[in-house]
């Protein structure tokens, strides 16, 4: 059968069972995917397309946002103002678990984020098994994998990333993470992520990684189950420090002199 006529037809049948679906319940949230990658990228895009009517809408929330940017997305698709913005806010950093959503127009702000809060819990706390629980708190998991999903270049060097992070913890070295600064410094209009410079390194908040040793006291984005897997999966290395190249390639070194000339031949 030609491909274009394949994905036409397996899309019109899709698109019917979630429409009955939604027509049963037309508050019900279909999570259609966690990420987009490959052919589910397209398959995503084009079914959410034709999901898509006058009282519903597709909404796509990327791992590695932080919840005001997940608020401003949810703000620009269902037109909250800043009161049902900031009831959506309420809930906890890392939580608010990455996908795409189905939702209708009339989705409530608090309905909405404890959907997305129950999700997470669905999607992670319910894989992790008990004897991992026992070992390390979920939180701090989460913490970790935060930090993987915006340091990372790629799924690639997550575990490679995730070795490192736990290196430095039990080397009580301070865990010194740009994105960490980024996370305290960020402001809706200077920008979420801005560009981190030397003078940055000093800013006094909780978040900021190079002057307060251990982890800050929430996570810093909304991980997917990649960083999260990496997290609790580590690579095996004896890398404490690493930098990505300009073309997003990971290069890690035991020492510090090792991580100089790094810089000195990826980056300069």
């Amino acid at each position: 059968m030609n491909r274009k006529i394949w994905v036409v037809a397996v899309l019109s049948i899709v698109a019917t069972l979630a429409f009955r679906v939604w027509v049963l319940n037309p508050e019900l949230s279909l999570a259609v995917s966690d990420s987009f990658s490959d052919v589910s990228s397209l398959f995503n895009n084009l079914s959410g397309s034709m999901l898509a009517s006058a009282s519903s809408r597709i909404v796509y929330v990327r791992e590695g946002m932080r919840k005001e940017e997940v608020g401003e997305l949810f703000a620009r698709k269902l037109d909250w103002n800043d009161t049902q913005k900031l009831a959506f806010l309420r809930g906890p950093e890392g939580e608010y678990y990455p996908g795409t959503y189905s939702i209708s127009n009339s989705k409530d702000e608090n309905v909405m984020r404890e959907l997305m809060l129950h999700r997470f819990e669905r999607e992670v706390e319910e894989r992790l098994s008990s004897s991992t629980k026992s070992v390390v708190s979920i939180p701090t998991i989460i913490n970790v994998a935060s930090f993987i999903e915006r340091e990372a270049g790629g799924k690639r060097d997550m575990r490679l990333m995730s070795g490192v992070i736990w290196n430095r913890i039990f080397t009580d070295m301070n865990l010194q993470i740009d994105a960490t600064v980024q996370y305290a410094i960020g402001t809706e209009e200077k920008g979420w992520w801005p560009t981190v410079y030397p003078e940055d390194l000093h800013v006094e908040s909780p978040f900021n990684t190079y002057k307060y040793e251990g982890f800050p006291p929430a996570p810093i984005s909304n991980p997917g189950l990649a960083s999260i897997d990496a997290a609790m999966n580590p690579a095996k290395t004896k890398c404490l420090f690493y930098i990505h190249d300009k073309r997003r390639r990971i290069h890690c070194a035991e020492t510090y002199e090792g991580h100089k000339k790094n810089i000195n031949r990826y980056l300069k």
